[in-house]
């Protein structure tokens, strides 16, 4: 099944498309990377969306996309928000899908908060593949990267926040991992606010069971905290992967897919089966499409 996923097999990437499908609107938690607000033609970025799907729409698009892209292997839910913060959509989207075409592969991104009230669910619904995103272990840098984490109905800030995250990731991994779900922890690579943490965090997932790891370099979003700060060096990504690949198997060919992304990973053909309605704007360089997702956050 690995052979057939394009993000956790080098080779499946060149034959095997994906499709993402956008369902889950709501985050749980703010990072200071992110910015989900809009959506432009010339963004390809994780959490940018042209459209929020509700699960039947999202089966229908599905079957006509399955029509007109070879190799479709993989679904995947991977926002605009969390898929956990969205369990009932999620887990609805996966039922329909699962109904139509038992032999799709399903794939989840989440930033780990819910997992561990989701992952026994995520178990017996037959899902493989889990990414969860794991910045750090420690709730000093983690205090850096995440503004706030709601956490049942509760918002909890800077460090206090971070702890209850990095508890649950981890918490989530394991428990997934020892229950035949292959665990892809992604890190985002921010120079002067994690990159010196990164290798103890791949042999801590290492040591909870995770298959892979992709260290990403820090996409600044326009009107993210994160906005000024330089994009991660690819010298020094390389430098990060090499030495990280020496515990783990690393993952060199993430393309930071659109939470709509269509295709193989190095040919989006999301703007094909696009149904949402564009207005003009000269700042995005292109069409720009204010988020549904803004209010739901």
């Amino acid at each position: 099944m690995t052979g057939r996923h394009p993000c956790y097999s080098y080779e499946a990437h060149h034959k095997y498309a994906r499709m993402h499908l956008p369902v889950a609107p709501r985050c749980n938690i703010g990072c200071n990377y992110c910015n989900r607000k809009f959506d432009c033609v010339s963004e390809s970025r994780p959490g940018v969306t042209s459209e929020v799907l509700t699960p039947e729409a999202a089966r229908n698009k599905f079957l006509l996309v399955r029509e007109k892209v070879a190799n479709l292997s993989v679904v995947g839910i991977a926002g605009p928000g969390d898929a956990l913060a969205n369990w009932g959509s999620t887990r609805r989207t996966i039922e329909l899908i699962k109904e139509a075409d038992p032999e799709v592969i399903f794939c989840l991104s989440s930033n780990g908060l819910m997992l561990p009230d989701y992952a026994r669910e995520i178990v017996e619904l037959g899902v493989k593949h889990v990414t969860v995103t794991v910045n750090c272990l420690d709730s000093v840098t983690g205090s850096l990267i995440y503004r706030h984490v709601n956490y049942r109905g509760k918002v909890h800030r800077g460090a206090a926040g971070a702890e209850i995250l990095l508890h649950n990731q981890q918490k989530g991994i394991e428990y997934l991992s020892r229950n035949g779900v292959l665990v892809k922890v992604n890190i985002v690579m921010v120079k002067g606010v994690n990159d010196d943490r990164i290798p103890e965090v791949v042999r801590r997932v290492k040591e909870l069971g995770a298959f892979i790891t992709n260290i990403m370099p820090l996409v600044p979003a326009p009107g993210s905290v994160f906005q000024d700060y330089a994009p991660t060096d690819a010298a020094e990504l390389d430098r990060m992967r090499d030495l990280c690949g020496q515990d783990m198997q690393q993952m060199r060919h993430c393309k930071q897919c659109r939470a709509d992304a269509i295709g193989l990973l190095n040919e989006d053909r999301s703007r094909e089966f696009d149904t949402a309605p564009a207005e003009p704007n000269a700042g995005c360089g292109g069409s720009n499409r204010t988020s549904k997702i803004a209010a739901a956050s």
